[in-house]
C-alpha cells in the first residue's frame, strides 16, 4: 500500500531544514501534496480486532530485562559501570572475552517461573514482556541457530517455555522482546561500509528471521513481538525485508502484535512514517517518560515501559540516584491510563534468578493499591472533562461508570469537578468502601464533592461518579455579578 506524504515534511527530508521553521513557513489550508511510499504504515487508525482490545484494556504490565549481563550486575574488577546495567559488554573497562564467557556461570538456582507470574498477578499485571534476548546475543531459550544459548549453560534448561506456560496460567499474557542487534553474531554490523559488511549481513539476516520464526514456533501463546536495537544504520537500509518479516511474522500468529520500534520506511524512519502515520499497532516512543495531554498521543494506541531508579534495566546490584516510590508509580499507571495507555514496569531479576527486594516491595505496594481500586484501571480510558489538580479521571469503557483518582487531597477536602453542558453529577462513592458523598452544585457545570476526614488519605483515593445527561433550564440559575 502506498502512502502519500506532506510537502511541509519533504522540505525538511530534501532540503535538511528545520521542521518547525519548515512548518511555520507552509500557508494556511495548503493542500497535502505527496510522495509515494511503499513501505510505510499499512493500516491507518487502530485496530478494532478482540485482541487489540484486549491489549487496549490491560492497564498495567511488567517487563524483565534478564540475561547472562545479571552476574555483572554493572560492576566489573570492582569497578563501577554507571550505564544501564545490560549495556556493560560495550564499556571499556569490561573486557569482551570475559563477558562472552559470563554464559558458563549461568545457573540461576533461585529462578521460579510460577513464583515469578504469581508475584506479576498479585501486583495487578495483565501482560508481560520478557527479554528472549538482549543485545549481546545470549538467548534465554535453546535456539537451533546458535550455541550462545541457555541450553550450553550450566543451568541448561530453557527459560522461555516455563515463563509463557506460568505467566499464561496466571492468566497475564505474554509478549516476547527480541533485540535486532546481535553483538554475538559475526554478520552483525551496525552500519554496511563495505561489499563484504553486506555480504555478511545477509546471513545476519537470515539468522535474525529463523530466530523469530523459530520463537513463535516454540510458543505459539505468545501474544505479540516487542523489538528492540532497530535504530541501527544497517537495520534502517533493510525497508523491504523488514516489511515482508513482519508480514510472516503476522501470518504465523493471527492478531499478534507488534508495536511501533520494529521496521523503518523507505527512508528510514522509525515509529511514524514520513507522513506522520503510525507503522505498528501501537506507539513505542514514550519509554521513561509520559504524555502531558490527550493530544500529545494522536489518536494512537501506546504504552509506556518504566524503570524504577533512572535508567537500569538489567539487574544493578548498586542503584544510584533517585528511585521511584509506589506512589510515583501509580500515579504513573494512572495518568497512561487517563491517557488511553497501558504501564509497563520493569523488573530486573539478579544472576541468580532473584527478584530483588526493592522489587518485590513495590510490586507488593502496587498490589494492595490494585487489589482495591483496579476497577478504576482495567478497561478504562480517557475521559473528556476538564482536568483537576487532585488528580485524574479514568472512564470505564464497558460500563459508562466514571473514576476521580485523587492523589492531591485539597486541604479543605473540596474536590472541584467539572462537567461538560448537560451533564449532571447523580451519585459519588468512595470506591473501597462505597460510602456515599452529596455533590455541591456551585456554579453551573461545577460541583464540590466533600471529603470530611481528621486526617489526609495514606494512599490515592477513588470515588466513583455516575452521571446523567441533564437539561438547561432545570435546577439552580447563576447571575453574573454586577458591577
Amino acid at each position: 500500500m502506498k502512502k502519500l506524504i506532506c510537502g511541509a515534511a519533504l522540505s525538511v527530508m530534501f532540503a535538511g531544514g528545520n521542521a518547525d521553521l519548515a512548518m511555520a513557513q507552509t500557508p494556511k489550508n495548503t493542500p497535502r501534496v505527496s510522495i509515494a511510499l511503499e513501505h510505510g504504515a499499512h493500516n491507518l487508525g487502530k485496530r478494532t480486532d478482540p485482541m487489540m482490545g484486549t491489549w487496549r484494556n490491560y492497564g498495567l504490565g511488567q517487563f524483565i530485562h534478564w540475561g547472562v549481563y545479571a552476574i555483572a550486575g554493572g560492576h566489573w574488577d570492582g569497578k563501577y559501570y554507571g550505564g544501564a546495567a545490560e549495556w556493560i559488554r560495550s564499556w571499556k573497562e569490561m573486557p569482551k572475552d570475559a563477558y562472552d564467557n559470563l554464559y558458563k556461570q549461568f545457573d540461576p538456582k533461585e529462578f521460579d517461573a510460577k513464583a515469578w507470574a504469581k508475584q506479576a498477578k498479585d501486583m495487578g499485571a495483565k501482560y508481560m514482556i520478557i527479554t528472549t534476548k538482549h543485545h549481546d546475543g545470549f538467548c534465554l531459550w535453546p535456539s537451533e541457530f546458535t550455541d550462545y544459548d541457555v541450553s550450553n549453560s550450566p543451568y541448561k534448561e530453557d527459560i522461555i517455555g516455563p515463563l509463557v506456560e506460568a505467566y499464561d496460567a496466571e492468566g497475564i499474557d505474554v509478549y516476547l522482546y527480541f533485540s535486532v542487534i546481535d553483538w554475538n553474531h559475526p554478520g552483525y554490523r551496525s552500519a554496511l561500509k563495505s561489499e563484504k559488511d553486506r555480504e555478511e549481513y545477509e546471513a545476519f539476516k537470515e539468522f535474525t528471521k529463523n530466530q523469530l520464526v523459530e520463537l513463535l514456533e516454540r510458543y505459539p501463546s505468545t501474544k505479540g513481538l516487542w523489538f528492540d536495537g532497530t535504530w541501527d544504520a544497517a537495520w534502517k537500509e533493510q525497508v523491504a525485508f523488514a516489511d515482508e518479516l513482519e508480514a510472516e511474522l503476522r501470518e504465523m500468529v493471527p492478531g499478534l502484535i507488534i508495536g511501533s520500534r520494529f521496521r523503518p520506511d523507505d527512508y528510514g524512519n522509525r515509529h511514524f512514517d514520513s507522513n506522520g502515520d503510525l507503522m505498528g499497532d501501537y506507539e513505542q516512543g514514550w519509554e521513561r517518560k509520559l504524555p502531558k495531554t490527550i493530544e500529545d498521543v494522536k489518536g494512537n494506541d501506546w504504552d509506556c515501559v518504566m524503570t524504577v531508579p533512572e535508567n537500569q534495566w538489567g539487574y544493578h546490584s548498586d542503584w544510584r540516584g533517585h528511585v521511584k516510590t509506589s506512589f510515583e508509580l501509580i500515579e504513573m499507571l494512572v495518568h497512561s491510563v487517563a491517557l488511553n495507555g497501558n504501564f509497563v514496569l520493569n523488573f530486573g531479576p539478579n544472576g541468580e534468578g532473584g527478584i530483588r527486594k526493592e522489587e518485590t516491595q513495590l510490586a507488593t505496594e502496587i498490589g494492595d493499591w490494585m487489589a482495591v481500586n483496579h476497577e478504576a484501571i482495567y478497561d478504562c480510558g480517557y475521559l473528556d472533562w476538564e482536568k483537576q489538580d487532585w488528580g485524574y479521571y479514568t472512564l470505564d469503557r464497558k460500563t459508562g461508570k466514571i473514576y476521580m483518582v485523587v492523589f492531591n487531597m485539597p486541604l479543605n477536602g473540596a474536590l472541584r469537578v467539572k462537567t461538560p453542558n448537560k451533564v449532571k453529577l447523580d451519585k459519588v462513592y468512595s470506591l473501597k468502601d462505597g460510602k456515599n458523598f452529596t455533590p455541591e452544585e456551585i456554579h453551573k457545570n461545577e460541583y464540590f464533592i466533600h471529603y470530611t476526614s481528621d486526617k489526609q488519605p495514606e494512599s490515592p483515593m477513588v470515588f466513583v461518579i455516575e452521571s446523567s445527561s441533564g437539561e438547561e433550564g432545570k435546577g439552580h440559575t447563576y447571575q453574573k455579578a454586577k458591577t
